[in-house]
């Protein structure tokens, strides 16, 4: 963990800058009738999971290009989890890829809770060979034509289950690269329906307050066809299963200008909506740093969220899922974290009864002025203040980098080109 005094420190420098931006705004914002203080509380409560494997360097389909001080094992990327909840106050917990992180589950609760975190949803992994496994995934897994494979596939996602049960996870992400490259290569209907008897096998492995997330994927690996391609697919899936299973949408998981919003909405509706992996893309599942490509829809995406956050019974888990090939992932899952967390404030800053009433008159030009005066709001110094008052770094960034933390990781960790190439 970084020393407190440099955090204590750095944040001096910077004090009485933002205090004169943090009072210029609230004074903007009063004449709005927007109460400053209100939104400082409601961006302190906001959190998002960052993913374990996340903390490592990514890579193509044709290269990985390892990085300085890159984790050994799971306990090394708590440690730079720990790293950047302590910066940020807003990523309290951590999401495991099983068998990635396998690991003693009462090794992993006293990691997890000496550095101040907890584990959000599981992850299952059945789009790889292990070197243990007796059936190879190459031609599918919970989708497979043999009964076996199926049921070793099912196995794993129980497995994964049993150890999220001991760390305190209330949840499995169940994602699967099945499908097919070529016409006429399998059964649409038939491995549509073998995938659906296989999830609900571990569907009725989960604890009575587990959830199930369906997470679709337009494509990759399979190209000419896939099980769970869409939402729509993911939401008869959700249906099928019960009422534990609900839809995870992945925001590169979709073809370019698909209106992710109203997926959203459309499954809120449904009661069916469980969760995100946030990330950005340019072309399709770029896995990008979220808000660097289009930060107008990640904000689109919230504006519904807080729109529709009194639904009963929403409980939405909110995840990274990010690949970082050419920065320091520690660098980009904290702004990430940051640009997930300023979405959500400017979305409290819609004026919901003025938009109604743009609404209700038709006047289509008002009601999208209406919601780009929050978007171009600049709500970093809500964010910085929130960071503050919680004890984290007014900028992550610049102390992060002041602490010296990579380097002194990267002494202790020696440089490996391990690790599968390709962006998960």
């Amino acid at each position: 963990m970084i020393d407190k005094t440099l955090i204590e420190a750095e944040n001096a420098s910077r004090q009485s800058d933002l205090t004169q931006d943090y009072e210029a705004l609230g004074a903007r914002l009063a004449r709005r009738g927007v109460d400053i203080e209100a939104l400082t509380t409601r961006a302190m409560g906001f959190g998002v999971a960052v993913p374990s494997w996340g903390t490592g360097t990514g890579g193509t389909r044709f290269a990985r290009f390892p990085g300085e001080g890159e984790p050994r094992g799971i306990m090394d990327k708590l440690d730079d989890c720990g790293v950047i909840h302590q910066l940020t106050a807003a990523t309290p917990q951590v999401s495991l890829h099983i068998p990635w992180d396998k690991a003693d589950p009462s090794d992993l609760r006293a990691k997890a809770e000496e550095l101040g975190l907890g584990f959000d949803a599981m992850n299952s992994n059945t789009f790889q060979d292990q070197p243990e496994q007796a059936h190879s995934y190459k031609f599918g897994s919970l989708s497979h034509t043999d009964a076996a494979t199926r049921q070793q596939a099912i196995e794993h996602n129980l497995e994964c289950i049993e150890i999220g049960r001991q760390i305190g996870s209330k949840a499995l992400t169940v994602w699967i690269g099945d499908g097919s490259n070529f016409p006429g290569q399998t059964s649409l209907s038939r491995q549509f329906d073998r995938y659906l008897e296989s999830m609900k096998a571990v569907y009725a492995g989960l604890p009575e307050d587990w959830r199930i997330f369906s997470e679709h994927k337009i494509y990759e690996p399979a190209f000419y066809s896939t099980v769970v391609q869409d939402w729509g697919t993911s939401l008869m899936t959700a249906q099928e299963l019960g009422p534990k299973a609900q839809c995870l949408v992945d925001l590169g998981h979709h073809a370019p200008n698909v209106n992710i919003e109203m997926i959203v909405s459309r499954l809120i509706r449904a009661g069916k909506l469980g969760g995100f992996h946030f990330n950005d893309s340019k072309y399709g599942d770029d896995d990008l740093d979220s808000g660097t490509i289009d930060p107008f829809r990640l904000f689109l995406v919230f504006n519904e969220l807080v729109e529709l956050e009194d639904t009963p019974g929403l409980g939405l888990a909110h995840m990274i899922d990010q690949s970082h090939n050419v920065t320091d992932p520690i660098e980009s899952l904290m702004i990430s974290a940051c640009e997930i967390q300023r979405a959500f404030v400017q979305a409290l800053l819609v004026d919901r009864a003025e938009l109604e009433g743009y609404r209700q008159e038709n006047d289509a030009l008002m009601a999208a002025a209406t919601l780009r005066a929050a978007f171009r709001t600049d709500v970093e110094p809500i964010l910085a203040m929130a960071r503050v008052r919680a004890g984290a770094a007014l900028d992550p960034i610049s102390t992060y980098r002041a602490s010296g933390y990579r380097a002194k990781v990267a002494a202790e960790r020696p440089k490996t080109a391990a690790g599968g190439g390709g962006i998960v």
